[in-house]
């Protein structure tokens, strides 16, 4: 077996996408988005590119890709639940991301609890549920404005982040 310094199959550097590079350098946290009433219909995406806007009401937006199952399911809710991930979960993240095999499918990789806006990561301090205001296309994603309806906050000492395509700790 041979040990890489970079991902195996990634394309030469003269060939990396110039913006996806930008982007990586730009250290964000990570969340799961889910969505779906009964776990049978449950979708889910592991998602980094969010912003929450204080107003009144509050709102969150963020880009999801328009093919996944998450945009398929939201579609038909029009709510979300989002979990902050903390470090321990980096192998969920890249599960629900599809970068990563999830034997018997994402969702039994972890507990989760429905909640009125979809399933929440039972182990997540901090979620939140949102409903889907509008959706506009933007370059390969959709930009979803959601409104922010309910926060719960935990304790947060340990954050997921993601920084040039690996999951750093802070401390």
């Amino acid at each position: 077996m041979t040990i890489h310094s970079e991902h195996p199959f990634a394309d030469p550097e003269h060939a990396r996408d110039s913006v996806r590079r930008l982007r990586g350098r730009l250290v964000s946290g990570v969340t799961l988005w889910c969505a779906g009433s009964t776990p049978a219909g449950w979708a889910g995406l592991t998602v980094s590119s969010l912003m929450v806007a204080n107003g009144e009401p509050p709102r969150v937006l963020v880009l999801l890709d328009p093919l996944s199952d998450l945009t398929d399911v939201l579609g038909g809710t029009a709510k979300a639940a989002v979990s902050v991930l903390a470090h321990p979960h980096r192998a969920l993240a890249e599960q629900f991301a599809g970068q990563a095999p999830a034997p018997g499918g994402r969702f039994a990789q972890a507990p989760f609890c429905q909640t009125g806006w979809g399933p929440v990561l039972a182990s997540a301090g901090t979620w939140a549920g949102v409903r889907v205001e509008s959706t506009t296309a933007l370059g390969w994603s959709n930009l979803v404005t959601c409104v922010l309806e309910h926060v719960e906050l935990g304790d947060d000492t340990d954050p997921l982040i993601h920084f040039r395509g690996r999951y750093p700790r802070l401390r």
